[in-house]
C-alpha cells in the first residue's frame, strides 16, 4: 500500500469522525490505489461501492487539502463519479 493511500486514509478518518454516509464510497486513485469509506470511516480497499470517485493524486490531494472543490473537480473533467450521484454529493459537503 503506498504513502499516498495510507496518509489519505487518516485524513478522511479525521474528515468522516461522526458522520454518516449512508452508503459506500469509493476513491479510486489512479497509480496508487482505493479507498473504502462508509459510515465506519474510511479504510484501504478495492470493493463494489454505491458510487465510485476516480482521480489521480494530485487532484485527490487538493481535494482532501482543501484547495479544491470536489465539485469543481467534477466539472471541470479531474474527478469521474460512477454510480448514485446523491452519495457523492454528500461526501463533497463533508469533504469540502
Amino acid at each position: 500500500m503506498s504513502d499516498t493511500i495510507n496518509e489519505a486514509v487518516t485524513a478522511l478518518n479525521e474528515k468522516l469522525a461522526g458522520e454518516e454516509i449512508g452508503g459506500t464510497a469509493k476513491f479510486d486513485i489512479e497509480g496508487e490505489g482505493a479507498i473504502m469509506m462508509d459510515d465506519n470511516g474510511a479504510r484501504a480497499g478495492d470493493e463494489e461501492a454505491d458510487v465510485t470517485m476516480t482521480a489521480d493524486a494530485d487532484t485527490f490531494r487538493q481535494i482532501l487539502e482543501g484547495e479544491m472543490n470536489p465539485t469543481a473537480a467534477f466539472m471541470s473533467g479531474k474527478l469521474s463519479i460512477d454510480g448514485d450521484m446523491g452519495l457523492a454529493m454528500k461526501l463533497a459537503g463533508v469533504l469540502g
